[in-house]
């Protein structure tokens, strides 16, 4: 009762607000990203629209239909036809650059992790199902809106070419926020530093400073596009690459 939202799962969600009696050894109160304070100044809101670059993300999930970005010249267009000629065929909630055309997520080795993310970015709050988002709005259809640029299609990632082209597709169409949960360790490999990056995988960065360059900006409230890149997922101390 005392939660902000009615959403079950946000009662586990400790990583949105830690109190310290997390069943979790060592556990300690305030290691969290400090949102429900954040959640005082905003919950989110549709204008926004974020790219979540990483496996396809489950557009018909109950908990994140109503956050998702519909590409409406192509929803009302025929099936298998370029309705919007943008260069892309069917990309409705985002577009495969692994297999080309709709977003998958049933393949064989598919884990999940597109939709999790997705979730965890706007997950729908306050509507009485599953977990909140980060962004996920007050329930008021006021979340902000997930792309899907999929990358990755039952474990096969999709390259460093069609990679870029996931990330300026996404600054072409909209999104002010690309969420890159992906990251190549530094450690033991060709790219030590972000000269070794910029060298190795040319086409990646080339695109991430595309989306970020203010002649892109695709939202009024920022001053620039955003990427949002993980580092530490192997739980090493040594550099992780785009982060």
């Amino acid at each position: 009762d005392e939660l902000p939202f009615n959403d079950p799962m946000l009662a586990q969600q400790w990583h949105y607000n830690n109190d310290g009696t997390v069943d979790f050894p060592n556990a300690k109160a305030g290691a969290d990203v400090n949102l429900f304070e954040a959640w005082q100044l905003t919950t989110g809101r549709p204008d926004v629209i974020v790219a979540v670059v990483d496996e396809g993300v489950c557009h018909e999930h109950e908990d994140l239909k109503a956050n998702m970005h519909v590409n409406e010249a192509e929803a009302n267009g025929t099936t298998g036809v370029d309705d919007d000629k943008n260069g892309y065929v069917d990309d409705i909630y985002g577009y495969n650059f692994v297999n080309g055309g709709k977003i998958t997520w049933t393949r064989s080795g598919d884990s999940g992790h597109g939709t999790h993310v997705a979730g965890t970015v706007a997950a729908v709050n306050n509507n009485g199902v599953g977990v909140c988002g980060v962004a996920g709005g007050s329930g008021n259809g006021d979340g902000v809106r997930i792309m899907s640029c999929q990358i990755i299609s039952g474990g096969t990632a999709a390259g460093v070419s069609a990679t870029a082209a996931a990330v300026e597709y996404a600054a072409d169409n909209g999104a002010s926020i690309a969420q890159c949960s992906f990251g190549y360790e530094g450690e033991g490999s060709a790219y030590k530093s972000d000269k070794d990056y910029s060298r190795v995988f040319g086409a990646e960065y080339d695109a991430i400073r595309y989306f970020m360059d203010p002649e892109n900006n695709n939202s009024e409230i920022l001053d620039g596009n955003i990427v949002v890149a993980a580092a530490g997922n192997d739980g090493r101390d040594m550099s992780s690459y785009p982060a």
